[in-house]
């Protein structure tokens, strides 16, 4: 059996069981808060429990490293409808120890491709067309300061309401502990 229909099968039981009902809400997040924070397995549960949020509570935004590599990229856009259509009022950069971005290495993501079948050519027709790879998928060497580059490139965006808060942390993934990089509370963080 494919995983494909093992989840189907699953989520068959689930609805007729009816356990989707302890997760009722609306669209609207009921604490006004929306969170950009990486993709890591290990943050799916842990970072809204060490945060004491529930189904519900906020709008949460995943990228790899909880990186904005393009002010007007897709991460950004979702940033943005959450506050302006979402009711968003705060907006959290969660970054992570241990995290994987800290040991990514472009040339080593390229030679991945072209061992599942990318072709050499369309690597360099990328850099033809204008694309930097090595620039667009390099990691980070340091998460306070990848989590304070996300929050100023938030916070300084021309179309940002100035009034909200971002405000930018550092979570271990082991214990759930957060390190305040940036309180956007303060005024000298706006």
């Amino acid at each position: 059996m494919s995983l494909l229909n093992e989840i189907l099968d699953y989520n068959e039981k689930f609805v007729e069981e009816k356990q989707y009902e302890e997760f009722i809400t609306t669209n609207l997040p009921d604490k006004r808060i929306v969170i950009l924070t990486c993709m890591d397995t290990r943050l799916l549960e842990l970072l809204p429990k060490a945060m004491n949020f529930k189904n519900g509570d906020v709008k949460i935004v995943k990228s790899a490293g909880a990186v904005i590599n393009h002010p007007f990229g897709g991460i950004m856009r979702s940033l943005f409808v959450a506050v302006y259509e979402l009711k968003a009022d705060e907006i959290y950069i969660i970054g992570h120890h241990d995290c994987g971005m800290a040991k990514v290495k472009p040339e080593g993501i390229i030679e991945k491709m072209k061992e599942r079948g990318i072709e050499e050519s369309t690597i360099e027709q990328m850099k033809f067309s204008g694309v930097n790879l090595d620039e667009w998928l390099k990691g980070f060497d340091n998460v306070t300061e990848s989590v304070r580059h996300s929050v100023d490139m938030v916070r300084h965006h021309p179309l940002m309401d100035k009034t909200v808060p971002v405000h930018g942390l550092v979570i271990d993934p082991k214990t759930g502990k957060l390190d305040v990089v940036i309180d956007g509370n303060k005024d000298e963080n706006r």
